[in-house]
């Protein structure tokens, strides 16, 4: 019998008890739209905790001065390791797995505004830090290059930090003093979510040229080396020839981690990606769960149904049906029931996850135009995907032992079944 027919046939057994049928689909209905609504809201949690994480940066890894724990070069242990300006251009130059770099040094500088002095944690920086820490500006302009090689007196700030230093007034234009040097602010920062930081969130720091910051502290080597690998795949490889590279200048060992610690965040992302993946497994095991108890519901229906029609059963038998026939009959019937359940619930997750509100994960102080930070429910394709083997996985499940039942009866026994 062509698939068709065997559609068409289980239908019309559905539409026979169409009260039965309503109610066992509700189940299902239901269990389907759990399991959407818990893997989109799973998926939505994991992407809002990775990009936070991410305000940190783009597999970024940093270093900074340590102190040696190794024997290297003829010197003791514990000798105290500080950079210096030529190690940026010797890691550009010798670490071909280093793809940006730049120095940071991080300070509180007093700034004056009028007849107000305010304190603000500050980094200087080069020009390749705001790529790799997703520096955008919002308003005004990022650095230029003529800016670190001409020693300008130029800033870029938070906004969290340009409240505390300008009030509500705009920012870009201004200029402010430090120790008796003037300097303008040229940028300002889009507010963004970042859970994790060096010295401080963006939105709370000012940053300047690294070049232009001997002007204020007389300071010209970095105490932190930011960098990022070509590929994320590197980030070891890439560390390691960092190490190296300051190793041969400074004396130390290069497995000697203590030397130079450091933070490499993408193992970090990659812990994140973990757990986001493991939020998506608990959540969709528990919606499966439920939707399991709607195949129950299938499966008793479906015995039900094998039990009403054992003389059909018999009398198709004894015409020459096949067990496998029967056995295709009930289990295609019991997947019609499934599936059209399963278009219902796919729909009514669809509406509700537009219906429901953004749901915030962070608190109002990181609130945007564009709701950035908030969670929202919606049903992507891989969500649907996994409903969908989800549902199957249900609907087969529900409708084998009614097939196998129907399919070992015996003709005669089957036609005197009163």
């Amino acid at each position: 019998m062509r698939l068709k027919e065997l559609i068409q046939q289980s239908w019309d057994a559905l539409a026979r008890n169409r009260l039965r049928s309503i109610l066992t689909m509700m189940g299902i209905v239901w269990g389907l739209t759990t399991v959407v609504l818990l893997l989109g809201y799973g998926q939505s949690v994991s992407a809002g905790v990775l990009n936070a994480f991410l305000g940190i940066g783009n597999n970024v890894i940093m270093i900074w001065e340590g102190q040696t724990s190794m024997q290297a070069g003829g010197e003791r242990a514990g000798k105290r390791i500080h950079f210096k300006y030529d190690d940026l251009e010797a890691i550009r130059e010798e670490a071909n797995l280093v793809r940006l770099v730049s120095a940071e040094w991080d300070d509180n500088f007093p700034y004056k505004y009028g007849d107000r002095v305010v304190t603000v944690s500050s980094k200087a920086v080069q020009y390749p830090y705001g790529e790799m820490r997703r520096l955008h500006v919002v308003e005004g302009r990022y650095f230029e290059e003529d800016d670190f090689r001409e020693h300008r007196h130029v800033l870029i700030i938070g906004p969290n930090a340009a409240k505390k230093v300008f009030g509500n007034r705009d920012p870009v234009g201004e200029s402010v003093t430090i120790d008796g040097e003037s300097w303008e602010v040229i940028g300002e920062l889009r507010l963004k979510i970042q859970d994790s930081s060096n010295n401080g969130p963006d939105n709370e720091n000012i940053f300047m040229p690294f070049e232009s910051m001997s002007d204020i502290n007389d300071q010209r080597d970095p105490r932190m080396i930011v960098f990022q690998p070509v590929s994320s795949l590197e980030h070891k490889a890439a560390l390691a020839q960092v190490r190296e590279v300051l190793a041969r200048r400074h004396s130390f060992n290069p497995r000697d981690d203590k030397s130079t610690p450091e933070w490499d965040t993408v193992d970090d992302t990659k812990e994140i990606q973990t757990f986001g993946l493991a939020l998506q497994v608990i959540l969709g095991f528990i919606g499966m769960l439920t939707l399991g108890v709607g195949g129950v519901g299938v499966m008793n229906i479906m015995l039900v149904s094998v039990t009403e029609r054992t003389k059909e059963i018999g009398l198709r038998k004894a015409l020459g049906a096949r067990n496998r026939d029967i056995a295709w009959q009930f289990l295609v019937e019991a997947l019609v029931l499934t599936f059209a359940a399963g278009a219902m619930g796919m729909l009514v997750s669809i509406v509700l996850a537009h219906a429901i509100p953004p749901m915030p994960l962070y608190s109002a102080m990181y609130k945007t135009a564009n709701h950035e930070g908030d969670i929202f429910l919606r049903t992507s394709s891989n969500v649907m995907l996994t409903a969908f083997a989800i549902l199957a996985v249900v609907g087969i499940t529900s409708g084998i032992w009614p097939a196998w039942k129907a399919a070992q009866m015996e003709p005669v026994e089957a036609l005197r079944y009163e």
